[in-house]
């Protein structure tokens, strides 16, 4: 009875295979050809099987009796059991595809980080944190520096010290803060608690800068260890290292210059303006570095001419190297006018004092001491955008009185 069952759809999936496929594949012409039938004896005892094909028949027969053969095997199938089958083929192919497609993608791209996207991720990830610590420094060493905060610390260890945890203890440091020049011409009176203050912004500023060291260096060791870490960003990250840690020393070597005494009375003492913008263009290229790396790292570069992009890319180039040269120089000036604490003596805009350029701006010499000393040069010099205000706002005033003189 199985059997017979089996045979009769057997040969319904055939009958509705030929009826779809020879109109098609067949001339009108020509006579269809005879569809091989399943008796139900045929094929043992076993149930219906499908007849070998006879000599001469066609390609498209061939094609047709394979579609019905699937065809009879579907009805005979639980449609479960299909589902799952084809769910599985699907995926299978799906995860085959995109594999192919991520390998045919990073070919060619210039990989910083091995062992897969995972350890890219994890690297890229640790990077952004390091450079968004080091912004923070910046930031804070801004602010211990507008709180005069930077000179209330009169020592320096490389490895750091613990802060004073008694009363005896901040007695012990405030004596040596009344020994420097900045208390003695600035903050004579200055009570143990305004000390305090002072005392704390200095010293957050140095921790957070070492606590930076052990930030960077832990993972760095760690993924080095994990082979994630190419040659080529091993070389780079180590040079960022060994940066950071020599800026740690160029900061107490900018800040001993402000614990010696000034040349004359009259000045108030001050940190070296060199040695401040050797310390701000330092943290300035550690910044810069690590996010330039992070970002190659995220988002690796492609093989030269292989994208069409690439050549929109050299075309931003062009205009993002001015920009930043602006805007670096524009950054590294403001060092040396709060070294020169130029901001005393020309603190209006777009005018400086009642003139638009002082008369005193290249009084110095040598002549080329008044682009870092001279605190009317620091001023006009370095900010391109002060200049191209003032020299916008004189021409409007000129052509206003030229145009009010016309029409009088």
């Amino acid at each position: 009875m199985g059997s017979r069952v089996a045979a009769a759809l057997l040969r319904r999936g055939r009958d509705q295979a030929s009826t779809l496929m020879f109109p098609r594949l067949v001339p009108s012409s020509a006579p269809a050809p005879a569809v091989p039938r399943a008796g139900p004896g045929s094929g043992g005892g076993g149930g219906g099987c499908l007849l070998p094909l006879r000599p001469g028949s066609t390609g498209a027969f061939s094609s047709a009796s394979r579609f019905a053969s699937f065809h009879a095997l579907r009805s005979l199938a639980p449609k479960t059991l299909l589902g799952q089958c084809t769910r599985k083929m699907s995926t299978t192919v799906a995860a085959l595809n995109s594999t192919v497609v991520k390998g045919t993608a990073n070919q060619g791209l210039k990989l910083l980080v091995t062992e897969g996207p995972q350890a890219q991720m994890a690297v890229g990830i640790w990077l952004f944190g390091c450079a968004a610590r080091v912004f923070s420094l910046v930031v804070l060493g801004g602010i211990t520096r507008l709180t005069r905060s930077g000179l209330s610390m009169t020592d320096w260890k490389f490895t750091g010290e613990i802060p004073p945890m008694s009363d005896e203890a901040w007695l012990v440091e405030f004596e040596k803060y009344k020994q420097s020049p900045e208390y003695k011409r600035v903050n004579k009176g200055m009570s143990l608690e305004d000390f305090k203050f002072i005392y704390w912004m200095e010293y957050a500023h140095r921790m957070w800068g070492r606590a930076l060291g052990f930030v960077f260096a832990g993972p760095f060791a760690y993924f080095i260890a994990k082979g994630y870490v190419t040659r080529h960003l091993g070389l780079r990250l180590s040079a960022l290292f060994a940066l950071g840690g020599a800026q740690g020393l160029i900061g107490w070597w900018m800040v001993k210059s402000g614990l010696e005494e000034p040349t004359s009375e009259y000045v108030q003492p001050t940190v070296n303006p060199y040695r401040l913008a050797t310390h701000l263009t330092s943290a300035f290229v550690i910044y810069c570095g690590i996010l330039w790396i992070a970002l190659s790292v995220v988002m690796p570069d492609p093989p030269t001419g292989s994208m069409s992009w690439v050549n929109g890319a050299s075309k931003i180039r062009k205009l993002a190297i001015p920009v930043s040269a602006v805007v670096g120089i524009t950054a590294i000036s403001g060092a040396f006018v709060a070294g020169n604490d130029a901001g005393h003596a020309y603190n209006s805009f777009p005018k400086m004092g009642d003139t638009w350029i002082p008369e005193d701006i290249f009084c110095m010499e040598p002549f080329i001491r008044n682009f870092f000393e001279n605190t009317a040069t620091v001023q006009v010099t370095f900010f391109p955008l002060m200049i191209s205000l003032q020299i916008c706002t004189c021409l409007h005033e000129k052509g206003a009185q030229l145009q009010k003189i016309m029409s009088s």
